[in-house]
């Protein structure tokens, strides 16, 4: 007996002690159930025209090679930029374009592409005969336009664009030509970091104001990094024809957004100033917007935003002075913008946060003020001179209203259509139909007083899609659609004729691919189907799922989506492993927290971080199972938050377990960002998993100290909060094995890759059974199919290792031995 405790002691030691050792691997696959889930062509994604007419099929790899992320990358102000070629280094290309006929069974293939198409940044023309794009060589990025009806493409410039920033194709209202950012001739040689020498230390100032900043990756850091990023975001206008003509519209400088009024009279550009920060991405220097007409002459300076390091803490903070500046969709050239009322605090207490101006040509002088908000000011739905859709939110008590103004009038009060909590999916009225204008801009949809909402059609007997009409003077409303499908699910994805009651959607199940539709609501089961798509994950089709209801120990009601193997017998069920894959979510109230947003229905999509592999390979799967974090009132979320997790965590497990599928001893637990911190804290503050799975998360708060995800407190007013949710200064407690996966080149805020580094090398000191796994080149998300090949193995290895075939502690070995 003594010398199989002994034996079993040591496999155990062995494989702790490996763990600590130095590996250096090649780039592993995952065994053959998994692979012929990745290395699938996929279906192409759509894009259709605004008649409802014309769809366009987007091609594209689904993944990267590790080759095109090991290409030179410039990290600067927020961007990510392939200095060879002056587009973004982590641009997703298209391979092919096929235009269809929404009458025609088969997509036309389109003539003269370039060979190897790398697609990006495609833009209708506004007559919608043209499709322009750009094309991404080895040395640059150059212009192509397509011709619909002939299907054919050109090429109308080298490669000399300049898509570094902003918004890259501008068409002028005739659809002759185009407006695009070039490489200006007199750009400098870049600065090699590596080659540089200094000419003196980098200094930071702070003059006495607050600047609490989030942990932004990726600023600028020095003096060459300023001269590198004005060198990169510097370009010149120039206006294309359809033929490649092209001529200089306007000297270079370092230009951002740019939009075309609606009568394609005005062109409204923004360019980015001195000085530059350290601090805070690119959107946040110095802008300056101006108003000029079409023939590039200046109208007038419309916005001057100074550096925006210094603005007050909270989510719902803003800028003084004018922002969101954007064109009136149903004028000819009328300029729309919101200021705040209480300074952008909102520790300010005010009846209106916001004040909503209208500004016609010449732009000048203050505007037209016309809406209040109550809360900040989120947008407009434009319909005629006498109505408009508003809508606002606040953040920290998730309200929103939607109100009904009349635009022509400042003194007639807006009448709230909705004011309700925006998380409480149940009562969401849906979003207002629109259509396309004589100026090509989208419109709200009226007839007389009546518009249309589109909804999802959530409840708590399941999801039922739907169309109403709503009376915008009584608020009344009357149904004109509801999908009545159980066993599939159908989306409304846009209404294309609503008079006539054409509408297209998309219908899918659990084994069916999605596939579009056009129904017609005023006629009984009229439904077309215009694509064809196949589903390429044939060993999925069979797998069980459905989703599945439960209470957490307060009486909370949760979900989640289980999967089990196919042939899975029910009735003689099988005690199988189990990785439960979750993201924590904050809610202000239960019931919104308690509501089911999962169906059964959706198709199963393995995408590259899906837990959902996994039921090939003979576990339970229980994804997205619900993870509310509710703090009610005057309290945060946040401050229960170790406790609600472990009581998520232990419905889930008891109530798969009850319904007899899982050994409730060998249950992993998975999940990427915010959801591998929510890893961490499980395995340090429960004993419920055999495992942990925790992907580029961020372990130690107070590396984040000026708030993270939605906890809007500074570390210095919340230490415990912050100390309280840190894994790290709670390593010690980890006696479960946990898998840390980290992409060595991280951009998202807060998950730097030293937070898996340093968690990792805690749980080493103290001595916790750990590997942590970096994947060179690869950001928050994950992109080279080598990587994500790695990964999948990764995981299955450590899931089969501790979880589907778990070591046996001595006890339980002893006990066995008693037994026998």
């Amino acid at each position: 007996m003594k010398r199989q405790i002994i034996t079993c002691f040591l496999c155990i030691a062995a494989s702790f002690f490996s763990s600590y050792a130095q590996e250096n691997l090649t780039y592993q696959k995952p065994p053959k159930p998994i692979l012929d889930l990745v290395d699938v062509p996929l279906a192409p994604g759509t894009y259709i025209n605004s008649k409802g007419d014309l769809m366009l099929f987007l091609y594209r790899d689904q993944y990267k090679s590790i080759a095109e992320l090991s290409e030179k990358e410039l990290r600067l102000g927020g961007l990510r930029i392939n200095p060879a070629t002056n587009i973004s280094s982590r641009a997703r290309y298209f391979t092919d374009i096929k235009i269809k006929s929404v009458k025609d069974n088969d997509p036309t293939n389109v003539t003269g592409l370039p060979e190897n198409p790398r697609i990006a940044n495609l833009s209708w023309s506004p007559d919608e005969k043209k499709l322009a794009f750009t094309q991404t060589t080895n040395t640059g990025v150059e212009l192509w336009v397509i011709d619909i009806k002939s299907a054919k493409a050109k090429k109308l410039t080298d490669a000399s664009l300049n898509a570094n920033m902003g918004n890259i194709i501008n068409w002028f209202k005739d659809s002759e030509a185009i407006l695009v950012k070039m490489l200006p001739k007199d750009r400098k040689e870049l600065i090699d970091e590596a080659m540089a020498v200094p000419t003196g230390p980098t200094v930071s100032v702070s003059d006495g104001k607050e600047a609490q900043n989030r942990t932004y990756q990726d600023l600028l850091k020095d003096p060459n990094d300023e001269y590198n990023f004005e060198q990169l975001a510097r370009s010149t206008l120039f206006k294309v024809d359809l033929n490649g003509n092209k001529s200089q519209w306007m000297e270079a400088n370092m230009y951002d957004d740019i939009s075309f009024s609606p009568d394609g009279e005005y062109i409204m550009i923004s360019h980015i100033k001195k000085p530059f920060s350290y601090l805070v991405p690119y959107y946040r220097f110095p802008t300056e917007t101006n108003v000029y007409k079409n023939d590039a002459s200046l109208v007038n300076m419309v916005n001057d935003v100074p550096l925006l390091e210094d603005l007050p803490q909270g989510f719902m903070s803003t800028q003084k002075g004018r922002r969101s500046l954007n064109w009136r969709a149903d004028k000819p050239a009328t300029l729309v913008f919101a200021m705040a009322l209480d300074g952008g605090d909102p520790e300010v207490e005010v009846d209106h946060r916001d004040q909503v101006f209208m500004l016609d040509a010449p732009f000048e002088g203050e505007g037209k003020a016309f809406l209040k908000t109550i809360n900040r000011y989120s947008g407009i739905i434009w319909g005629n001179d006498e109505t408009a859709i508003a809508m606002d939110y606040w953040w920290n008590t998730r309200n929103s209203k939607t109100y009904l103004i009349d635009p022509s009038s400042n003194n007639k009060d807006p009448k709230i259509l909705f004011d309700r909590n925006y998380q409480d999916v149940y009562s969401d009225p849906g979003n207002f139909v629109t259509h396309k204008n004589n100026f090509g801009r989208s419109v709200l949809e009226l007839d007389g007083t009546d518009a249309y909402l589109i909804g999802d059609g959530f409840s708590d007997k399941g999801q039922y899609p739907f169309i109403d009409k709503i009376n915008l003077k009584t608020g009344d409303t009357e149904r004109l659609y509801q999908s009545i499908f159980e066993d599939k699910k159908e989306s409304i994805v846009e209404a294309l004729d609503i008079d006539k009651g054409e509408i297209l959607v998309r219908i899918e199940a659990s084994s069916e691919y999605p596939n579009y539709y056009i129904r017609n609501i005023k006629k009984k089961n009229d439904l077309q189907q215009i694509t064809n798509f196949e589903n390429p994950f044939k060993s999925l089709q069979d797998v069980s799922k459905e989703v599945i209801t439960y209470k957490r120990e307060d009486g909370l009601e949760l979900n989640g989506t289980l999967y089990l193997p196919a042939g899975y017998d029910k009735e003689n069920p099988e005690k199988l492993p189990m990785i439960m894959w979750a993201y924590p979510r904050e809610y202000k109230d239960k019931n919104s927290a308690s509501q089911n947003t999962s169906n059964a229905n959706d198709f199963t999509y393995p995408y590259y971080g899906s837990p959902i592999y996994w039921v090939n390979r003979g576990y339970a799967v229980l994804d997205d199972a619900a993870f509310p974090i509710i703090g009610e009132g005057d309290e945060e979320p946040n401050d229960t938050f170790r406790k609600q997790l472990v009581d998520n965590a232990a419905a889930a497990i008891d109530a798969v377990d009850e319904m007899g599928y899982i050994d409730p001893d060998r249950v992993a637990v998975g999940g990427h960002s915010y959801g591998a911190f929510m890893v961490a804290n499980l395995l340090s503050h429960s004993d419920l998993f055999a495992a942990g799975i925790a992907r580029s998360g961020a372990y130690n708060r107070t590396l984040t100290p000026f708030g993270f995800q939605s906890e809007e407190r500074n570390y210095w007013e919340a230490p415990e909060v912050y100390y309280t949710m840190s894994p790290f200064m709670h390593a010690d407690k980890m006696k479960t094995p946990l898998l840390l996966i980290h992409g060595e080149a991280d951009n998202n805020s807060g998950t730097y890759p030293m937070q898996s580094e340093r968690y990792f090398n805690a749980l080493k000191g103290l001595g916790a059974t750990a590997r942590l796994v970096m994947l060179p080149k690869e950001s928050h998300g994950y992109s080279a199919k080598e990587s994500v090949l790695h990964v999948l193995w990764e995981q299955d290895e450590w899931l089969e290792k501790y979880v589907k075939n778990k070591p046996k502690n001595t006890v339980e070995a002893t006990k066995e031995e008693i037994q026998d």
